[in-house]
């Protein structure tokens, strides 16, 4: 007996495993990383959540615009994140301040945004280990009356009495009854936090390890709940919903752009900080642009496949748009789910594997938006606290914070302080990364070539067009809106490019024919380039994929406008429900988020607690315009230590951007 104990300590606590050249924490595989990052963003709702929104806007004119953002949103955030955790060698924090001081607020808000979505997301597992639990009594307990256990038993939440809203404003506030904790889902909190702690609490060993479990276990899974669900009868005419139908007109519908772009962003995972952390134990050389596009390209054809399975379900229990209201991701996993294993032969083996699979998902997007946390602290304090102490620390006050959703009004306070975590914080998040980090990285260089007026009007006519065209679009039109902020930005460009001093630094080859291409490459152009430049000195060494030249002016001047736009789309949902408590508290925290990013563009030195004290002077660099970190010798060149090339062909500095070397060394100042 006690080897057999032995054996299983061994196998939970694979003591210090892999090390870095740095030091730090690696990776066993790069599968592991993999698997775990995908188990990030492949969670439930790529069972639940994306067939519902497909339901909804049914036809194949729905991958038009989720392709779209896929391209546009998904794969280049994934690349800017993996790609600096890497490079950087730290979490959400760590990472930002390297690429400038001014950006630690965004790290710090990414980590908020998975410390409030963690507690909560934790009860949704909940919901599912008591349909789990149920699933073993036959014939199944909700047979006949799948709404009503779904409610009292599972839910077993008590109706609000309803608020007002009068011309004059809140007549009076929604109030909720129900108080009391749930004993059963207390329980099942308990049990769902120790497991997560133990796929987390001893670093990359244990948790990769742990994702093989909980994310290449569902997916068999996964494929046969797919066949059995396809094998249906009828299964046929609920999948020619999916994949043999065209609608036109919807594929005119604002609506439909919402949804797939929102579906994209919020199942990809990107703006949670998990994958910078996850990335920051890679090794320094792995090939993270690769690696980005598989975890995007794995999360999109994964939910594309499952939803086959509710379209199955669909066909047998012969539903569609026409005779059904909208469907929510809880509709679909504790409704029309539920409604369907009671039919099939083998109900509760069929339930059973169901529930299960939701809940090995949901384990493995659980845990690391709480190793974003851990990775946070372990960066400042490790030297003087051990991991599973920290790990078991952030359980415990996990556990004791989800007790407020563990209670009658549980399930409306969930869907309060998710929309605007989701449509507000996160989403701001994202766009703060966008947009920030092609302004401010290496600004000194641009503002020294161009001067600081040209610098400031270009960049406030691209913030400003922003704000108010959004705001001008709201209140009077979606048309006066976009013009209006193009007509900011062309405004603010304009002035900018008058008052621009010739740069005396090189341009690239075509931008450096005349003096005004020079200006307007500086100005729009340098950050984003530079800081892909950078980047690919450290993630494109050897044979490994680069960042492509197009990505800094796609984030820029598409990805963060559109995010913007998103983002402005749940006010004036707000202003309808100001009269229900749940949703007036879950805006307030998420504007606590937002305060997080910008006080840290502000003042950041209120921030240093937050930072590694060795790394404190991180953002502080010495620059030449146009020529690479490398070639100054910022970094330590180690190459000949681990047998890696630095950098590639494209990102060596050209013989023009090495003579303008010894003119215009910066130093930025804190």
């Amino acid at each position: 007996m006690a080897a057999i104990l032995a054996k299983v300590r061994r196998a939970l606590t694979p003591g210090k495993g892999k090390k870095s050249e740095d030091g730090r924490d690696q990776w066993p595989s790069r599968a592991a990383f993999l698997l775990a990052s995908m188990g990030g963003a492949i969670g439930q709702g790529n069972i639940i959540r994306y067939p519902s929104q497909v339901f909804n806007n049914i036809g194949l004119q729905w991958f038009i615009p989720y392709l779209l953002s896929v391209f546009i949103l998904a794969i280049p955030g994934l690349m800017l994140e993996v790609s600096i955790g890497q490079a950087y060698r730290g979490g959400s924090v760590a990472a930002y301040n390297k690429m400038n001081r001014r950006m630690r607020g965004v790290g710090l808000a990414s980590m908020m945004v998975s410390a409030v979505v963690v507690v909560y997301f934790a009860i949704i597992l909940v919901w599912i280990m008591v349909y789990f639990r149920h699933s073993f009594t036959s014939p199944l307990p909700w047979t006949g009356r799948t709404e009503e256990f779904y409610y009292t038993q599972v839910l077993r939440q008590v109706d609000p009495v309803g608020g007002a809203i009068g011309p004059n404003g809140v007549e009076s506030f929604v109030s909720y009854k129900g108080m009391g904790l749930i004993g059963e889902s207390v329980g099942w909190s308990a049990f769902i936090w120790f497991c997560v702690f133990l796929c987390m609490f001893n670093g990359v060993g244990i948790t990769g390890r742990a994702a093989y479990v909980t994310m290449a276990l569902p997916i068999f899974m996964t494929l046969i709940l797919l066949g059995r669900c396809c094998s249906l009868e009828n299964a046929g005419r609920g999948i020619k919903l999916y994949f043999a139908s065209w609608d036109s007109d919807n594929l005119a519908s604002g609506q439909l752009w919402q949804t797939a772009c929102g579906q994209v962003f919020f199942s990809t995972g990107v703006g949670f900080g998990y994958y910078i952390a996850y990335a920051s134990y890679n090794s320094k050389w792995a090939n993270a642009v690769q690696d980005a596009a598989i975890i995007v390209i794995s999360n999109c054809a994964f939910e594309t496949i499952a939803a086959f399975a509710l379209f199955g379900v669909v066909g047998y229990l012969d539903i569609n748009p026409s005779n059904t209201p909208r469907l929510g991701a809880f509709e679909v996993g504790f409704l029309t789910y539920p409604a369907a294993l009671v039919a099939m032969p083998g109900a509760n083996f069929w339930a059973v594997l169901f529930f299960l699979t939701l809940l090995l998902l949901g384990i493995s997007s659980t845990y690391p938006m709480l190793d974003v946390i851990v990775t946070g602290i372990m960066d400042r304090y490790g030297h003087k606290v051990p991991r599973p102490l920290v790990a078991a620390a952030l359980v415990v006050v996990a556990f004791l914070i989800s007790l407020m959703y563990c209670t009658e009004f549980g399930y409306y306070l969930l869907d309060g302080v998710d929309r605007w975590i989701n449509n507000l914080a996160l989403v701001f998040v994202v766009w703060s990364e966008f947009a920030l980090s092609t302004t401010i990285y290496r600004f000194k260089d641009v503002s020294t070539q161009t001067g600081k007026p040209a610098f400031a009007f270009w960049n406030g006519g691209y913030f400003l067009g922003q704000i108010i065209g959004v705001a001008v679009g709201h209140h009077v039109s979606g048309g006066a809106g976009a013009g209006l902020g193009f007509g900011i930005f062309a405004v603010g460009a304009g002035i900018s490019l008058l008052l621009c001093k010739t740069p005396t630094a090189p341009a690239p080859s075509f931008w450096n024919n005349n003096a005004f291409l020079k200006r307007f490459w500086y100005l729009a152009f340098y950050s984003g380039n530079q800081l892909r430049r950078d980047l690919n000195v450290i993630v494109a060494s050897g044979k490994n994929w680069s960042i492509p030249m197009l990505w800094g002016p796609l984030i820029r001047y598409i990805s963060a406008p559109i995010l913007f736009i998103v983002y402005s789309l749940a006010y004036p949902e707000f202003w309808t429900l100001r009269n229900d408590p749940v949703y007036v508290f879950g805006f307030i925290l998420a504007h606590f988020c937002l305060v997080f990013a910008v006080v840290g563009v502000v003042l950041p030195r209120y921030y240093d607690v937050f930072v590694p004290m060795h790394r404190l002077d991180d953002g502080k660099r010495v620059t030449a315009p146009g020529v690479t970190e490398d070639s100054l010798g910022v970094e330590a060149d180690d190459s000949a230590e681990t047998g890696s090339s630095r950098s590639s062909p494209h990102c060596k500095s050209s013989p023009e951007e090495d003579k303008s070397r010894g003119e215009e060394i910066i130093r930025e100042k804190p």
